[in-house]
């Protein structure tokens, strides 16, 4: 039971991600961010896209993945990747600095132990924001996405009410600058 809502989760995290990128072949100048669970996912768009051409890319996305293009299902700026990226930084930095105040034999964080690691802990987190987007997108493509829709079907694709986090978004994506923030609620089946 776990293991088949799992992979549904799984699966409609793919489309979501697979939506964004057929959305992202046709149109510029957007941002997007959706959430997936076992009953489908949400989609917000920021910019100007019709409600027809998000039906339509959600649509060609299921089909292009039904006939074996796996790969839309990986994005690289999933969430996950995202995350992979701050607690790879984090911790370079973290790391940095313990082993500055190890060398130093302080038992506290001080001015000398963080002057002494600030050029080591840059470079360290610089490194691990370029191994990061690679390591996030596999470990995506492994736990978190499923490119295989297997038995999904569509449901429905219809629009919903932007929530205030949708909203939170949209001053973050765009900077302010788009107030047209459009959600949607695409639920799938098995």
């Amino acid at each position: 039971m776990l293991t088949q809502l799992i992979s549904r989760i799984r699966r409609n995290h793919g489309l979501e991600h697979a939506t964004i990128h057929v959305l992202s072949e046709k149109h510029k100048n957007f941002s997007a961010q959706g959430n997936s669970n076992h009953k489908g996912f949400s989609l917000n768009i920021y910019g100007n896209i019709s409600e027809d051409d998000v039906a339509d890319a959600v649509e060609e996305a299921f089909g292009r993945m039904k006939k074996g293009e796996h790969h839309l299902a990986v994005h690289p700026n999933c969430g996950t990747v995202l995350l992979t990226t701050a607690t790879m930084a984090t911790l370079a930095a973290q790391l940095s600095f313990a082993i500055e105040q190890r060398r130093q034999k302080q038992t506290t964080m001080s001015f000398s132990v963080l002057a002494g690691a600030l050029p080591t802990a840059i470079l360290a987190v610089v490194l691990s924001l370029i191994i990061s987007k690679p390591v996030g997108v596999q470990l995506q493509a492994r736990y978190t996405v499923e490119g295989d829709l297997k038995e999904m079907q569509l449901q429905s694709i219809r629009p919903v009410q932007p929530s205030p986090v949708t909203r939170l978004f949209q001053l973050l994506l765009t900077g302010g600058s788009q107030t047209n923030a459009k959600s949607y609620r695409i639920t799938t089946v098995n």
